[in-house]
């Protein structure tokens, strides 16, 4: 068994500020003995709604990303984390990324969200992220970590197909770095998580925002871990910013599950042909 951390933190509209909250998380998770790290998405900023996200984001390998690497690093410990990036060919728009650092403080995944969030009110927008985001168009392969190969996403807890395809590509362990809003986070959060980790028999781990980022905006928090039998394994406080939670990954565990209940060999590929397992998948 290898343990994994989970983090919970508040971002504002301060980049300097996230960025030393992120380093902070990082070396405390390395400290603790954990070999991957998880923290949310955003977790370079959130806007305070004067500021637009493309004025603070960063191009592709920008300053943020050099001190993330650094302590990833630093800690020789893997760390997975969601922030914005410029996109070159679009002026004034970014991507929601989802980075993947190993212990040499490379990134070595990159994913680039593919279901942006955008919420109405009496049938007007309260949130539409897609206003200043480019969706990404590519599904990224499981990467081999040190506590399993992790299947990249951020939050999109509805898009059900896209985990089925990571697992079907071989991931052992679902990453949703996430910001889900006050009111979607008490309806859906944790029922979402339990089962996606469930129907995959895949761990899930997902960091979270947490509290109010400024007056218009304010996160569920409950970063957690949860097992694919689907009990929460470690939980962060309600509402609690810039903390940890900690569980030991078992992979031994899903080969036990999917020999007591092999879900995946029940697939009807003859009528689903593109469930059929994938050559990205690897032991």
């Amino acid at each position: 068994m290898v343990l994994a951390a989970v983090a919970q933190i508040r971002s504002t509209a301060d980049v300097t500020r996230n960025v030393d909250v992120c380093v902070g998380i990082i070396n405390q998770a390395s400290r603790k003995g954990a070999k991957v790290v998880f923290l949310p998405e955003a977790s370079d900023f959130i806007t305070d709604g004067v500021t637009s996200a493309a004025q603070l984001a960063e191009p592709q390998g920008g300053p943020f990303t050099q001190k993330i690497g650094q302590a990833a690093r630093d800690g020789q410990i893997y760390v997975s984390i969601g922030i914005h990036e410029l996109v070159p060919s679009v002026p004034n728009k970014c991507y929601n990324s989802h980075l993947l650092f190993d212990i040499t403080g490379s990134v070595c995944a990159r994913y680039h969200k593919l279901h942006l969030f955008d919420m109405y009110t009496d049938g007007k927008p309260a949130l539409a992220e897609s206003a200043g985001t480019v969706r990404g168009t590519k599904i990224i392969p499981p990467v081999a970590t040190p506590v399993g190969r992790v299947g990249l996403s951020t939050v999109g807890l509805n898009d059900e197909e896209r985990m089925v395809e990571l697992k079907r590509r071989g991931a052992q362990i679902l990453a949703y770095p996430s910001a889900f809003t006050l009111k979607t986070g008490a309806a859906h959060w944790e029922t979402l998580l339990k089962a996606r980790a469930i129907e995959n028999q895949c761990y899930v781990v997902a960091a979270a925002q947490a509290g109010k980022h400024n007056d218009k905006r304010e996160s569920y928090g409950h970063a957690m871990i949860v097992n694919p039998w689907g009990d929460v394994l470690a939980q962060c406080s309600n509402q609690s910013e810039a903390t940890l939670a900690i569980a030991d990954i078992d992979l031994s565990y899903l080969d036990q599950l999917a020999i007591a209940m092999p879900v995946m060999q029940h697939q009807r590929t003859d009528l689903f042909p593109w469930l059929a397992p994938s050559d990205d998948a690897s032991d």
